[in-house]
């Protein structure tokens, strides 16, 4: 309450103030007309039953040095204004006559009662705001405040507020009378407010996701360095938050910020260089957020035939077609402007091919723009139509003067005036149905009644869309997005090339066409607005300290790591399956390593594990075929028969180690390998062990003989082979070998091999295997210079030596090496040992016997002995 008694009493001050400001009585006001042009009465008139006060912005006012200077070709008297066309806007005028022509003419509107209209000029100056609206309030174009100079006709609205400035300075004055005001400007929030602005309707669209749909455009070109411009007001500074906000959170940087003081907008009184100002930004491209009047000065400030080689991203609300000079629409050619999605009104472009000053030749608005618009040579007062572009139709006029589709705020305008005139239908016919009720009851609508058939008020334009008066129940703005293409002065257009539904299902709500787009100087080619080089793929973003995220230099992809598209801010690792290439920009499959049967050397060693174990089969099959010779009944013929299978089945068993490895085949690896090797090893000791026994207890009549049976060396090999399959239980029970796929040790390969599972069960087993070679190694050393007819001790530690020489240099090379070759390295320890255990000891035998057959004969040995005998007397 108390904030509206301060409105009222500063609109009262201001009243008060302007009169004083004008220093004219009341009587002169009604005579006098203004030295340059009849700018401030109504300059076009549509008399009725009912009219509504429109204000609209015709002209531009320009007072500076920049006028003085030529630009427009005349210098301006003293103490007058040069006004000039907003050639653009005049579409919005004849947007009101059509649509009051269209309701005087609906029999189904206002029946009986015509609408009119009262057209004022609209100025960003409060001194001016004020007359112009106290003069529609007077009437007849009269300055007398507080007094009414009407005839007949009753005021019941007004249609204007371009600008939520220019809203709040004529609501300030019409709020005291109570007249609802429809605006047709941007869709602000703080004018929503009824408890500071109750009689202001907005019929804009809301545009509370403009932001997202410029970050959108951002991101899909992959804009990150971007200038804003915009109004400082308290609309342009909360666009500002949520623009900026919305950059934040997408990766965008703001380069440069210029905000546009409302006090600029009388255009070229301005001193501020903002043009240039913003010009020298490094950013290639400049989004903008503000009207066409308040961004006026921006194309007075710029220098003429100068190529900027900047892109402009607009809203609608700029027009970027109007310019104060003819040929300065060069340096906005290929500007992006976000559009409002509108339905074309029926019958619009009919009525405006047919508007000409033959037609309406008490428009003296019209005439005016007709002789500015088409350039006529002709002074105004002699202007005749025959005279002047003889059947010339608006539609030949450029896009800079004149547009036949409909603008957005044209569309708005529509609609505001068919809201008034519904408003008003429902307030008659209520009082028609009261007056035959109530007897004296007056048709005559008072202003303020029209606010609660305003409120409520929701309807169909022609088009089909639904209008509604409830700002809560504003739908979202739906925009195309337009692409400004000039190709010569008089030649130019808006194309469309995307749109931005915000409410439609994602994947949907953005689209554009890259290929339809005209980039101004740049041709085809998207411009790059990026703070620094991109880095391409096989290279990241690194962040420079101090400097926005959008700033970065370029460094490699980390090892292991790589980007396959530009900019990116980290590098990403390829699967375990995978590898970089040597760009880091690609993952290449790595190459799976094992020893495959089918590679060469893999062949070579199956071929001799077979040998060999072939080998051991026939040496098996000469000590069966001559059992019964002494050198083979020398040393216990079970025992070299366990031996030979034995070291058959170790010559086989690195078969297992060759191929791709299985569960399978890795349980049985070192398993069969450490028992057929403990047996192999235990069947040695079993024979040293018997050759000791057999010279040191063997004497006549001693109790040792029962050591030197069979049943002891086999208790020999079973125990000690038993103690190594009980070992071999406990590891496959605890923690058996499996598959395992090495990705880590080489970059480009797959090392497939068995895991042992238990590395401590693993060692154990040879452990134990070595504790059994070395034993049988010094039984055998130890047993080396007994008589030698039948005494094998010497080959035997020969045979270990090698083997014991074989296993503990393999376990260093298997510690070093991995993969293939560790594989590698326990096959060549098992064929070697193997093949040194079957040379040493059985490839001497089989020499005598196959090829000294005479040495292997009982007479033979005795012959041996006698003379050993003979010697030793």
């Amino acid at each position: 309450m108390m904030f509206s008694l301060i409105q009222r009493n500063i609109c009262l001050f201001s009243v008060l103030l302007l009169s004083l400001l004008l220093k004219l009585p009341a009587s002169e006001n009604r005579t006098e007309k203004p030295l340059c042009f009849p700018q401030i009465s109504p300059s076009l008139v549509r008399n009725g039953d009912f009219v509504m006060g429109t204000f609209l912005p015709m002209y531009s006012v320009e007072v500076s040095h920049v006028t003085e200077a030529g630009f427009f070709g005349s210098k301006p008297e003293k103490n007058c204004r040069d006004y000039k066309w907003l050639y653009k806007n005049y579409q919005q005028a004849l947007t009101i006559m059509f649509a009051v022509e269209e309701i005087n003419k609906d029999p189904n509107l206002l029946p009986n009662i015509s609408l009119g209209f009262h057209l004022y000029n609209a100025y960003h100056s409060d001194e001016r705001t004020l007359e112009s609206s106290l003069r529609w309030l007077s009437g007849q174009g009269q300055l007398i405040p507080n007094y009414s100079c009407r005839g007949q006709e009753k005021p019941v609205a007004v249609i204007g507020g371009a600008t939520s400035t220019l809203s709040v300075q004529m609501g300030t004055l019409l709020e005291l009378y109570k007249y609802p005001q429809v605006i047709y400007g941007p869709f602000d929030p703080i004018l929503s407010d009824k408890t500071l602005f109750p009689s202001l309707y907005q019929m804009a669209p809301r545009d509370s996701s403009l932001h997202k749909g410029m970050v959108r455009l951002m991101t899909h070109f992959q804009w990150t360095w971007v200038a804003l411009v915009t109004v400082d007001d308290l609309r342009g500074e909360k666009f500002l938050q949520e623009l900026t906000l919305e950059m934040a959170n997408h990766g965008v940087c703001v380069s440069f910020t210029e905000k546009i003081p409302v006090s600029e907008r009388r255009h070229a009184e301005s001193q501020v260089p903002f043009m240039p100002r913003i010009m020298a930004s490094t950013s290639r491209v400049i989004f903008v957020h503000g009207d066409t009047d308040s961004f006026m000065i921006l194309r007075y400030s710029q220098l003429p035939f100068l190529p900027n080689w900047k892109v402009w991203v607009t809203t609608f609300y700029w027009d970027i077609t109007m310019r104060p000079q003819y040929i300065d629409g060069y340096n906005f050619n290929g500007t992006l402007t976000f559009s409002h999605l509108t339905s074309d009104i029926p019958g619009f472009k009919p009525f405006i091919r047919t508007v000409n000053p033959g037609k309406y030749s008490d428009d003296f608005v019209l005439k005016e723009f007709w002789h500015s618009a088409f350039r006529c040579t002709d002074e105004l007062e002699k202007l005749k139509q025959e005279e002047c572009s003889t059947n010339a139709s608006l539609e030949t006029l450029p896009l800079l003067y004149f547009d036949m589709t409909m603008s957005d705020l044209s569309y708005i305008i529509y609609n505001g005036v068919y809201a008034v005139a519904w408003a008003l239908h429902e307030m008659l016919m209520m009082k028609l149905e009261k007056r035959s009720m109530v007897e004296g009851e007056s048709l005559v609508p008072h202003p303020w009644q029209l606010h609660s058939f305003l409120k409520s008020l929701q309807f169909n334009n022609s088009a089909g869309d639904q209008v509604s008066m409830d700002e809560k129940r504003n739908p979202e703005a739906q925009y195309n997005i337009l692409n400004y293409v000039t190709f010569n002065i008089d030649a130019e257009s808006l194309v469309k090339v995307g749109q931005f539904s915000p409410e439609a299902e994602p994947g949907k709500d953005f689209t554009i066409n890259k290929e339809a787009i005209v980039w101004g100087w740049s041709g085809s080619k998207t411009p790059c607005a990026t703070c620094s080089e991109s880095c391409g793929p096989g290279f990241r973003q690194t962040p420079l300290e101090g400097e926005p995220i959008c700033c970065f230099s370029c460094s490699w992809c980390p090892e292991g790591e790589i980007s396959n598209q530009m900019n990116m801010k980290h590098c990403t690792k390829c699967p375990a399956d995978e590898y970089p290439n040597k760009e880091r920009n690609q993952c290449l499959a790595k190459v799976v390593i094992f020893l495959y049967v089918s590679e060469p050397l893999g062949l070579t060693l199956i071929c001799v594990a077979l040998s060999f174990s072939l080998m051991t089969t026939l040496v098996l099959w000469v000590f069966v075929k001559f059992r019964d010779t002494p050198i083979v009944k020398a040393n216990n013929r079970a025992l070299s028969y366990t031996l030979l299978i034995s070291l058959t089945f170790c010559f086989l068993c690195s078969l297992l180690f060759i191929g791709r490895p299985s569960s399978a085949t890795c349980l049985l690896r070192q398993t069969t390998f450490g028992i057929v090797f403990t047996v192999a090893v235990s069947s040695i000791l079993a024979k040293t062990v018997m050759v000791v026994l057999a010279f040191r207890v063997t004497t006549p009549g001693s109790r040792g003989r029962m050591w030197v049976q069979s049943r002891v060396s086999n208790s020999v090999v079973i125990i000690c082979s038993g103690i190594q399959v009980i070992l071999c239980g406990i590891w496959l029970g605890i923690a058996p070998p499996f598959p395992e796929m090495d990705t880590s040790s080489e970059p480009d390969q797959i090392i497939i091999g068995c895991n042992e599972g238990s590395v401590l069960a693993f060692y154990s087993v040879l452990g134990y295997m070595g504790f059994l070679a070395l034993c049988s190694f010094t039984v055998a050393f130890l047993a080396r210079n007994l008589p030698d007819t039948f005494n094998e001790a010497k080959f035997i530690t020969f045979s270990m030596l090698v083997f014991c020489s074989v296993w503990v240099s393999f376990l260093p090379t298997y510690q070093s090496t991995k993969g293939k070759a560790m594989v590698m390295v326990e096959i060549f320890s098992i064929l070697a040992s193997s093949a040194g255990l079957l040379g040493c000891i059985f490839i001497p035998k089989c020499y005598v016997i196959l090829l000294k057959p005479d040495s292997n004969t009982q007479e033979m040995i005795r012959n041996k002995v006698d003379s050993r005998g003979k010697d030793n007397i």
